[in-house]
């Protein structure tokens, strides 16, 4: 399923690069149709256009569309960062001595002895 969601954005990845080939196609599939009922020269006798004056339109089209949108993100791109740099003043500040007892005074005999170790459990190993 992985792999299948890896390929299918890899694939919308590269799909704008290939505008006007998937443009060509379209027209080189649709060509006959085209020059007969959308082509501006289709009533001339000697038609030497073949549509390709719809060709043209549409690569036109679509580079007017990509141009639109690099600019588009050229303007989002455009970012101005501003950083505020403050004055820091560091004091040195006395350092506090003072005796801490972590543990018991080593003066007195011990109360109690533990003759286990500390295991932890084997289930979660």
């Amino acid at each position: 399923m992985k792999r299948l969601f890896i390929i299918f954005l890899s694939c919308m990845l590269l799909v704008p690069s290939f505008g006007s080939f998937f443009a060509y196609t379209s027209f080189k599939l649709n060509q006959e149709e085209i020059s007969k009922t959308i082509c501006v020269q289709r009533k001339m006798l000697f038609n030497s256009c073949n549509g390709r004056c719809e060709l043209q339109k549409s690569l036109k089209k679509y580079a007017d569309n990509e141009k639109r949108m690099h600019d588009n993100l050229k303007e989002k791109a455009e970012v101005v960062y501003i950083q505020n740099i403050g004055v820091i003043n560091y004091e040195l500040v006395a350092t506090i001595e003072y005796e801490v007892k972590l543990f018991a005074s080593f003066d007195k005999k011990p109360i109690a002895v533990s003759n286990s170790t500390f295991h932890p459990p084997s289930r979660f190993i």
